[in-house]
């Protein structure tokens, strides 16, 4: 029951009609017993405003979505170090005088491969995109000490330039940018690949981001960020080729858990986590 004493959590972005974040955190609420709503919050255009009203309105926490991870930083009273060196956030933790900023999205990642029995460090990673998510994957694969680190786009200068990023923050880290063209030209074998594009998301599932079945020989292991369809085009491509594979939706689960855990300092334990999944799975079919 809502009363005078119910915490406000929430999710700022545009659009957020689609989320399944809901679904994530008022579940943990009840089954935890604490006395907290979550609820999307459609932000026009100021995102100053947005997190400084939230602020005055006692809101205890946020997540952050597209198109405001980069540009809500300025109005943050803090920010953790690894946040600050994607130069992204995704969930923003009150504190006094303001909010202080973190990036769940590869904690959720991290967890969701671990869940997989895939360890990052030691092994070559191919990172296919280089956009906002593909630049938290790159610096989640360069801290768990990855041997080298492939980064391919469609078109190589977004590429390089993340390349640039990742070496000045790790400079011990062997990283790759090229086109997305030169995927059959890696010379190793058993990688890891991340597929952080768009390509393939519902409805256009019938696109893949890489064609080329040398590349997808190689693959012991895919993960793609997206989770509608269930399994996309590339991810399918990886399966016929002897590969395992995964979606994103245990990413946005642990993505989820992890903010809820710092906003209310609380473990959520693997029993609880599974239910949720269950219930965020039953949500995209049903979608």
């Amino acid at each position: 029951m809502i009363d005078g004493k119910t915490r406000l959590c929430g999710l700022i972005g545009r659009p957020v009609e689609h989320t399944l974040s809901p679904a994530i955190h008022n579940t943990l609420a009840a089954d935890l017993g604490q006395n907290l709503v979550y609820v999307p919050m459609l932000v026009g255009s100021d995102i100053g405003s947005a997190v400084n009203g939230a602020y005055a309105l006692n809101v205890l926490g946020l997540n952050v979505t597209v198109p405001y991870k980069n540009d809500v930083i300025p109005f943050l009273k803090d920010i953790d170090s690894l946040a600050a060196k994607i130069g992204a956030v995704n969930t923003l933790v009150r504190i006094d005088g303001g909010y202080k900023g973190y990036n769940t999205d590869i904690l959720g990642l991290k967890r969701a491969l671990d869940c997989e029995n895939i360890a990052l460090t030691g092994k070559t990673i191919v990172i296919i995109g280089a956009g906002g998510a593909a630049r938290a994957v790159s610096y989640l694969c360069a801290s768990e000490g990855a041997s080298r680190i492939y980064i391919l786009n469609r078109t190589s200068d977004k590429a390089l330039e993340l390349k640039k990023d990742v070496c000045a923050a790790f400079p011990d880290i062997h990283v790759t940018a090229g086109a997305l063209s030169t995927a059959g030209e890696i010379p190793e074998d058993d990688i890891i690949a991340l597929q952080c594009t768009s390509v393939g998301l519902f409805p256009h599932v019938n696109e893949s981001p890489v064609s080329g079945s040398i590349f997808f020989r190689k693959i012991c292991f895919a993960f793609d960020l997206i989770y509608r369809p269930d399994e996309t085009m590339f991810l399918g491509e990886v399966r016929r080729a002897g590969g395992r594979t995964s979606n994103g939706l245990k990413m946005l689960l642990y993505q989820g858990i992890a903010s809820y855990e710092l906003w209310n300092d609380v473990s959520v334990d693997e029993a609880e986590a599974s239910k949720i999944y269950t219930i965020l799975r039953e949500l995209v079919r049903g979608q």
